[in-house]
């Protein structure tokens, strides 16, 4: 039985016809479902959100207020992974996310539970995130990127059309990775990275600028990023050398702790 309040909001949305609801999703006011899509049991999706035609909503997703679903995309299926055992897990999709065509999003594994994209994030079309992906808030992955499972990629990164991710990869804050190129290791925040194998190849001066960062604080940045990737210290050394040269530095310290975390490696 619905309640009260559930009924009121589902007389507020606008489903076609030929759209195909379970009793049991809760949709919120001012939804848009379009035809033919299938939108089945323990799914909630929010205020004013729109979904296309023939856009399939899996069971245990939730979809934020204000979202766009376009054609033809498949949101929570379930994973690519043979370990797989039809656990109950979650795709989680935040505010004001755009999804555009052909988008499939796996949700989690027992390992994590959950495949979360947060707020404000943009997927182009024919982008896959498998399986317990962690995609941060105002992150824009371009036509064709594809994440195995387990990625993480952090606020306001931006990942060019093509991109290949690695399972278990990391993609720190505010980087830019070049199209076409693969990542099979992981990124450090705020820089450039492309070429085969993936390459630094400098910081992320124009998104930077754009998101604050004065000329001070950029310098900065590259100064250690020359210090790390052009010194012939190792990894340990040279980190340490980092936190004696620029200490109190949130910046510097979210470079360290990242590299310091890093399990398969920085490119």
């Amino acid at each position: 039985m619905l309640s009260t309040a559930q009924e009121a909001d589902i007389s507020s949305a606008r489903i076609h016809p030929t759209a195909v609801v379970d009793s049991a999703a809760r949709l919120g006011k001012d939804v848009t479902i379009g035809p033919f899509a299938v939108i089945e049991d323990d799914v909630s999706i929010g205020d004013r959100t729109s979904i296309s035609n023939h856009v399939t909503i899996k069971a245990f997703t939730t979809i934020g207020k204000d979202c766009r679903v376009h054609q033809n995309s498949v949101i929570g299926g379930i994973p690519q992974d043979l370990k797989f055992g039809n656990e109950v897990t979650q795709t989680i999709i935040g505010n004001n996310v755009i999804i555009r065509e052909f988008v499939t999003i796996n949700r989690g594994t027992k390992a994590v539970g959950k495949t979360t994209v947060g707020n404000n994030v943009l997927l182009m079309a024919n982008v896959h995130l498998a399986h317990d992906c962690t995609i941060g808030e105002n992150v824009i992955l371009a036509n064709l990127v594809t994440l195995g499972g387990h990625v993480e990629i952090e606020e306001w990164a931006s990942l060019g059309g093509g991109v290949l991710v690695h399972q278990f990869s990391r993609v720190g804050a505010y980087v830019f990775v070049g199209g076409g190129f693969r990542v099979v290791q992981d990124v450090p925040p705020f820089i450039l990275a492309a070429g085969e194998p993936l390459k630094y190849t400098g910081i992320n001066h124009v998104g930077l600028r754009r998101r604050g960062y004065s000329p001070e604080e950029r310098q900065t940045i590259k100064k250690v990023y020359r210090l790390y990737f052009r010194s012939e210290l190792n990894r340990s050394t040279v980190l340490e050398k980092i936190r004696d040269d620029f200490p109190s530095n949130k910046n510097i310290d979210r470079i360290i702790n990242f590299i310091s975390s890093s399990d398969r490696g920085i490119i």
